[in-house]
């Protein structure tokens, strides 16, 4: 089901046919939509007809270090129905990492999804969200504001700055869409002391602000954030934080 009001919000955006869009959403901010998290996909899809969309699909809350195991079928997302909704959707693919993983379908969806595993950390130089800027990509916030930005720990893992990973590595289990599983070790984040504060790279860049139904999105140009961001962290390496 296609809702036309959320396709004309999503257009008066600056959201074109071919574009390739990175999205993290909140469903209820939109208010009520007849069909709910399917209706919302169908119609960034039916936006997006020549486009990829990409819907991070993390799992850091069922993926931990007491059960470092994940799989790219089943491991569920904990950010939200319609990132969860659009996991289990047939032909939507999986990248692979335990914790920050991303889902996606069209056009450029596989080559851009099948290089996280090489990655060593979870938003490394080939993730999905450091791949995105090679794209033209754009980073869509639907009603959820500009905080939970997962693009930004790339821009954080670039200048390293002393909050970001945990001193112990951790060995966890990725099984694949064949049922073979491997063992890697990563690097994983560490915000024990720091709260994330993404939100302030609108005081370094110009960001479109619109309406999709009752929800304030954003649109965010992937490569001007990423240089923006490095050039904010290297002049102040907490920047983007508060402290605990």
């Amino acid at each position: 089901m296609v809702n036309q009001q959320i396709a004309r919000d999503l257009r008066a955006l600056g959201i074109r046919s071919d574009d390739v869009i990175l999205m993290h959403s909140s469903l209820s901010a939109l208010g009520y939509v007849e069909g709910g998290a399917d209706t919302v996909i169908d119609t960034l899809l039916e936006v997006l007809k020549d486009g990829t969309l990409l819907i991070p699909a993390l799992s850091y809350e069922t993926v931990t270090a007491d059960s470092p195991n994940f799989s790219v079928k089943d491991s569920p997302s904990c950010i939200g129905k319609i990132s969860e909704t659009f996991r289990t959707r047939p032909g939507v693919l999986r990248s692979m990492h335990p914790t920050h993983s991303v889902c996606g379908v069209g056009r450029f969806a596989e080559e851009i999804l099948s290089r996280h595993i090489e990655t060593e950390t979870p938003v490394g130089e080939t993730s999905p969200f450091a791949l995105l800027p090679k794209y033209g990509g754009k980073v869509l916030m639907l009603g959820c504001g500009l905080r939970p930005n997962t693009s930004m720990h790339g821009v954080e893992e670039l200048v390293k700055p002393d909050y970001l990973l945990h001193p112990e590595p951790l060995e966890y289990r990725l099984t694949g869409y064949d049922g073979n599983t491997v063992s890697k070790t990563y690097r994983r984040h560490d915000f024990r002391t720091a709260i994330q504060r993404y939100d302030r790279l609108a005081d370094k860049m110009e960001i479109t602000c619109g309406k999709v139904i009752n929800a304030t999105c954003y649109l965010i140009d992937a490569k001007t954030m990423w240089q923006v961001g490095e050039k904010t962290l290297r002049e102040d390496p907490h920047f983007f934080i508060d402290p605990r």
